[in-house]
């Protein structure tokens, strides 16, 4: 993660009481949490540059091995285009999984001065739902993220853009997409970073152009 100065850290730490944003995406075997398997996550931290705009770092991220017993819905890899047991997939079990990705946002949460990570994701309650239930399953005591608190950017897009789903809201963005590439953790997450970047810096234009209007004369 790259450093940044101590004002912009400040500032950063100000902007979300505390909270880093952190963008999260899983691919999994299914829509249950507690029984389908996990099978990739990505993460995408922000920083803030001079101007109070936020901007995408590089993504962290993992194959995870489906924990024992997990269930694998032949229709949710279909969609993904994952292969569970391709030889060069390189998966880590869920535990080190978790360790590669939390150890790189505690460090941005550090960095940046925050006291704690919150989750940003499209449909963030699936993101979050997936990960927490991975953190019960390996016994997790060091999880960045806040439990139950989240930023969804389906919503998000839909307030800013009058989009819901993830590429038609990009799009609208200014943020390019390319379906083919989509339903990777690490495609996603990033896009979905850039998504949300481009709604909190919109705000943050608009509030400079609203300090550079001339204060009216008194009567």
């Amino acid at each position: 993660m790259d450093t940044v100065s101590n004002s912009t850290a400040t500032t950063m730490a100000a902007r979300f009481r505390g909270f880093l944003p952190v963008i999260v995406d899983v691919e999994t075997g299914g829509f249950e949490a507690e029984r389908d398997a996990l099978l990739e996550i990505a993460v995408v931290s922000v920083r803030m540059d001079a101007s109070g705009l936020l901007v995408p770092c590089p993504a962290v991220a993992a194959n995870v091995e489906p924990f024992p017993g997990a269930n694998i819905d032949p229709r949710s890899l279909e969609v993904t285009g994952i292969d569970p047991d391709h030889p060069f997939r390189g998966a880590l079990p869920e535990r080190q999984a978790l360790d590669h990705v939390f150890a790189a946002v505690r460090e941005a949460v550090k960095e940046t001065e925050c006291q704690r990570a919150i989750l940003v994701g499209h449909n963030a309650a699936f993101d979050l739902g997936f990960l927490n239930a991975a953190v019960r399953r390996v016994g997790h005591k060091r999880n960045p993220f806040h439990p139950f608190s989240c930023f969804d950017t389906a919503t998000l897009g839909g307030l800013a853009y009058g989009q819901t789903v993830l590429s038609r809201a990009a799009i609208a963005a200014g943020v390019p997409f390319d379906t083919r590439e989509a339903h990777s953790a690490i495609y996603d997450a990033e896009r979905t970073a850039e998504l949300f970047c481009e709604i909190v810096n919109r705000w943050r234009r608009l509030e400079l152009s609203e300090q550079e209007k001339p204060t009216p004369l008194a009567v």
